[in-house]
């Protein structure tokens, strides 16, 4: 198999090698602790609301079944809901590490810039907490948004749910649950990004091996935390690494992106191709030159800006919004703190 990486836009290239000129100890059980306990996991709510008119609420709600209880922060413009949907968002972090304060600044300015409802999640992580409880806390945070829509303003035909890297591939699990079990509608699913598959074979996870922020080792590693011994083997949930589905009939549109720099570019195409084959909805980009957590770490390059408008256009038609204010793009915020929003 040839390994040959894909060459860094020239653009992205001087914050790569910024971002990773510092180095540091390859992932694994102590570097998770590690990093969990640094104090870079999140920003002051303040901070990440910049001063735009949009309201913050922490809830705890009930979790799965005989699990604990969740947490969620809930987003609402100031003046009240004028759009009547809803964004349900799953953070990043390899399945290991985040919270939901991860990338919360996009959620924030898509609740400023539509004047909807965006719900971020606290979900139990691995390896204290293996498959299934990621994907069942996030699929019983979804259940919830969906009965309280109309004490929170919106639509509950009208929800997205989303998320980057491992919140992509949660993202992925919770759609095929609520098609499973009959669950709440949802009207789109978009997965950034998403971390869809344990098995590691694909020619971007050989070529990412050592290079990028979340590589082949830290995505090996991610996923043996979830799933144990499992982890590559044939008795693999579908929910929990998505790409194992066999049939991805009656999903939600979606909305897959990678850059072509990275692990998970192949596993996103190979989602895309397989839901197109069953009649399915799907829009694919694959950003040329770019390396994982692009849009967060590099938000002003071109390429960056270009995805970004990808990914509101797509939200726009997918919810019926009306189109975006004019220097109000999603993600367009200043650049997010080294960790956040860019590990699995």
């Amino acid at each position: 198999m040839t390994v040959t990486p894909v060459p860094f836009d020239p653009d992205l290239l001087p914050v790569y090698e910024a971002l990773t000129s510092g180095g540091g100890p390859p992932l694994g059980p102590e570097v998770i602790r590690a990093q969990r306990g640094a104090g870079l996991m999140a920003k002051p709510i303040e901070d990440i609301l910049g001063g735009r008119p949009v309201e913050f609420e922490d809830r705890v709600i009930p979790g799965p079944a005989g699990a604990p209880d969740l947490t969620v922060s809930i987003l609402r413009p100031k003046g009240g809901v004028t759009t009547p949907a809803a964004l349900y968002n799953i953070h990043g972090g390899g399945m290991c590490m985040g919270n939901r304060f991860w990338s919360m600044e996009s959620f924030v300015e898509l609740v400023d810039v539509y004047g909807l409802v965006a719900v971020s999640v606290e979900y139990r992580l691995a390896p204290e907490h293996p498959d299934p409880a990621p994907v069942e806390d996030c699929y019983a945070g979804l259940v919830w948004l969906s009965e309280h829509a109309g004490e929170l303003g919106f639509d509950p035909g009208r929800i997205v749910v989303m998320g980057r890297s491992a919140g992509g591939g949660l993202a992925a699990g919770v759609s095929l649950l609520a098609r499973d079990r009959g669950g709440p509608a949802i009207a789109g699913q978009g997965l950034y990004c998403p971390m869809i598959d344990d098995r590691n074979t694909t020619p971007s996870s050989h070529q990412y091996d050592g290079i990028g922020w979340w590589d082949r080792n830290s995505n090996l590693w991610g996923w043996r935390f979830l799933l144990g011994d499992a982890v590559g083997g044939p008795e693999v949930s579908p929910y929990a690494a998505p790409s194992r589905a066999t049939d991805l009939s009656g999903l939600p549109p979606a909305y897959i992106d990678a850059g072509a720099c990275e692990v998970f570019r192949d596993e996103a195409v190979d989602y895309a191709t397989r839901i197109w084959a069953v009649g399915g909805q799907a829009e694919l980009h694959i950003w040329a030159g770019a390396f994982h957590g692009f849009t967060e770490q590099a938000p002003d390059t071109t390429v960056s800006r270009a995805s970004k408008a990808a990914r509101g256009s797509w939200l726009e038609r997918v919810l019926d919004l009306p189109p975006a204010t004019a220097g109000k793009v999603e993600g367009g915020g200043p650049a997010a703190t080294p960790l956040d929003g860019v590990h699995g």
